[in-house]
């Protein structure tokens, strides 16, 4: 994701001039107000404040930078599934996955909504890759809290008949479908309410 394309190699030595974190903040804001495929390499190097040819040297291309763009702002997939399994119980991240997509959904500097959930709600064939990507990045963030679920239900904190499956399901239901509310104009104070009622509903 991070490694040039290999059909437009960067001059080895090269340095860069311009700021790249910066840079791909600024595509990471793009993406997340318009989406994926509305997004246009034009739209991109203007925000960026960059030349075509220096995102190419720096990204490798539009959807390796859109991937780079998701990972950033998820602070790393394998970050996420760690927080996941380090915390205190199944139900502390749960509710850690929740109020930070309440968080994310309504930054004061940020577009409302989630990134993942809404940049490419639907899409051509030729983002399906793209489409595909960010269904795994959800898939395997779901599969570590079901496993999460798992080890509770094992060690005794969770029910014996507990439903793993329908119960981080229904966690990342709730995400998607606040950010959803929060493109609509959901302020935080009611995601805050809907995240205290998904976890009354957490097995005893």
């Amino acid at each position: 994701m991070k490694n040039p394309s290999p059909d437009r190699p960067r001059r080895s030595g090269r340095p860069l001039s311009f700021d790249r974190e910066a840079a791909l903040v600024a595509a990471m804001h793009l993406f997340w107000q318009h989406g994926y495929e509305a997004t246009s390499v034009s739209d991109l190097t203007q925000a960026m404040g960059i030349t075509p040819p220096s995102l190419y040297a720096a990204f490798g291309d539009k959807r390796r930078l859109f991937l780079e763009a998701v990972d950033r702002y998820l602070g790393g997939t394998k970050a996420v599934e760690q927080s996941i399994e380090n915390a205190a119980s199944a139900k502390d991240a749960a509710r850690d996955l929740l109020v930070a997509a309440v968080l994310g959904d309504t930054g004061e500097d940020t577009p409302p909504g989630c990134l993942l959930a809404s940049s490419l709600v639907t899409s051509s064939r030729e983002a399906a890759e793209v489409r595909e990507a960010l269904a795994r990045i959800r898939r395997a963030i779901e599969a570590a809290l079901r496993a999460r679920i798992e080890r509770d239900i094992g060690e005794g904190r969770l029910p014996a008949g507990t439903d793993d499956r329908a119960l981080a399901g229904h966690v990342f239901a709730v995400v998607q479908g606040m950010s959803t509310l929060a493109k609509d104009g959901a302020g935080r104070d009611k995601l805050m309410r809907i995240v205290d009622a998904a976890m009354a509903g957490w097995p005893a």
